[in-house]
């Protein structure tokens, strides 16, 4: 019994000391009575939960059942008549009072909301620009589209888009012999509601010849090359004979079309770099053509 007093305090020491540790820095004591009280507070939840639950397996080992037993039974196995403990019947109802309270009063489901003020805001915003720029022309969707890189994808990509030193896909190319190396053995399924098929492994197994598609799809396919034939016998019923890809089939393997980069935004990627979060619902349909537009435009051929 004593030894589990004393590992309770040890408990407790240990768990503010953790929290000092992780939070001192920024509670600053002693300068704000805030911070002091937050840490008060800290110490006073611990130190009741861990003498609660002491308290609760003393009564666990200790404690023998008793009562009256009421007259069904299972197997030779009953139950006592004893009622539910006050503490727990209490907190239950002031639960169910808190809950209505909250729904009701507190914050009412049809109650001002500042989420709900800014969705609106950012739907009614995005349908102002859509009609606004609903068609325009290619020097535009051009400008528009490099104003949506920097912001949102130069960070990993680069500005130049030539991805830092590998710590992301280089965009200034549809795509890397390695990336297509990795999805010939590996497999992916990106995709899965643009393109349900997926891109199934084991597609081509001779290591000489997945490093032939590999190099001629990176290079864009020129005509002549030794991965040209590999790749039509095997590859061309999914991305189509020039690589352009099948609609709801393959993707596109010698651009950056629409409907790949609006499908990398929404459902982001995994390949052999890493994995690229997604970015649906931070742009619009008018910008996810932008941005394709301006990938397109700085292609090197």
């Amino acid at each position: 019994m004593k030894s589990m007093w004393i590992g309770g305090i040890i408990l407790i020491v240990a768990l503010m000391a953790g929290t000092y540790i992780v939070a001192g820095d920024a509670f600053k004591l002693g300068e704000d009575y805030i911070n002091d009280l937050t840490m008060l507070a800290g110490f006073a939840i611990i130190t009741i939960t861990v003498f609660v639950a002491m308290k609760y397996v003393q009564q666990i080992k200790n404690d023998k059942a008793g009562g009256e037993l009421a007259e069904d039974n299972w197997d030779g196995i009953g139950e006592y008549k004893n009622p539910i403990p006050t503490g727990w019947g209490l907190a239950f109802i002031g639960t169910l009072v808190w809950l209505f309270w909250y729904w009701t009063v507190g914050y009412p489901t049809n109650g001002f909301s500042q989420i709900g003020q800014y969705n609106e805001e950012v739907l009614e915003y995005n349908g102002k620009y859509e009609a606004k720029w609903q068609n325009p022309d290619a020097a535009t969707l051009n400008a528009m589209g490099e104003s949506i890189f920097l912001v949102q994808c130069a960070p990993c990509h680069g500005v130049d888009a030539k991805g830092i030193d590998g710590k992301a896909q280089e965009l200034t190319k549809r795509i890397s012999k390695d990336s297509v190396v990795h999805v010939i053995k590996n497999g992916a399924n990106n995709f899965a509601n643009t393109y349900p098929a997926g891109m199934p492994m084991g597609l081509l197994a001779d290591d000489a010849e997945i490093n032939n598609v590999a190099e001629y799809v990176a290079k864009g396919m020129p005509e002549g090359h030794a991965g040209a034939e590999i790749f039509a016998n095997n590859c061309a019923s999914c991305h189509n004979v020039d690589g352009t890809g099948i609609e709801g089939v393959g993707v596109n393997l010698k651009a950056y079309d629409d409907a790949l980069v609006a499908s990398v935004l929404d459902h982001g990627k995994v390949g052999n770099i890493g994995i690229m979060p997604n970015f649906k619902g931070r742009l619009n349909d008018t910008q996810y053509k932008a941005l394709a537009s301006y990938l397109r435009s700085i292609e090197e051929k």
